[in-house]
């Protein structure tokens, strides 16, 4: 063994950077291995297999080499790897939270881009309701809050628009709401099925042009 220690000398960067590998391998291994095993409808054999071949290929040679040139080395490395391990375990489950979030999200993105095309879109609908006086006068019950399913509707509007302000993931599901309450809306004022009748055309309960 001396002569080996003689023959490779570890120095103290050596030993740093010995250290660094097996911290890191260490605690990706132990954060790795928690995700896995904490994933019931995942078959959890294989994932598990290849993180832990895949951290032993790293960490083993960590230890053996720095302990073959110096057994002093071998001991602090080991203390160290037992220390990283300890660590990455405690702090495992605020890593895979923060994980977990970030990953949501990406997969959020596309859905609340979805969601602001949606209600945007359910907003210019109601909006014709106040803007265009043919279907004003037409569907007067569009407008009075007094009616439970138009109350309803801009109960759902409210809600829609606090969160989309925020990032709060009920943004889509409000969204899906608001348009169901809006058509419940337009069921009761008794708009025919497919949207209220454009100002040029004449909306119900408005008296027919006479006949020449």
């Amino acid at each position: 063994m001396p002569a080996v220690s003689e023959a490779v000398p570890l120095g103290p960067l050596q030993l740093l950077i010995w250290a660094a590998v097996l911290m890191t391998a260490v605690a990706c291994t132990v954060v790795a291995v928690r995700h896995h095993a904490g994933k019931p409808d995942a078959d959890g054999s294989d994932p598990l297999f290849w993180d832990l071949f895949g951290g032993a290929a790293v960490i083993v040679p960590a230890l053996l080499i720095p302990a073959v040139a110096s057994p002093l080395a071998g001991l602090a490395l080991a203390a160290v790897a037992a220390a990283s391990g300890v660590a990455a375990y405690r702090g495992s489950p605020r890593i895979l939270d923060w994980y977990g979030a970030r990953r949501q999200r990406r997969l959020d993105i596309p859905r609340r881009e979805a969601a602001v095309e949606v209600h945007n879109a359910v907003l210019s609908r109601w909006r014709r309701y106040e803007l265009d006086p043919a279907l004003a006068i037409g569907y007067p019950d569009m407008a009075d809050v007094a009616r439970p399913e138009t109350s309803a509707f801009v109960k759902a509007m409210r809600e829609a628009e606090l969160l989309k302000a925020s990032t709060d993931p009920g943004y889509a599901p409000a969204v899906a709401r608001l348009e169901l309450a809006l058509g419940r809306a337009e069921t009761a004022a008794g708009v025919p099925l497919g949207g209220g009748h454009s100002s040029q055309e004449q909306p119900r309960g408005a008296e027919a042009a006479p006949q020449p």
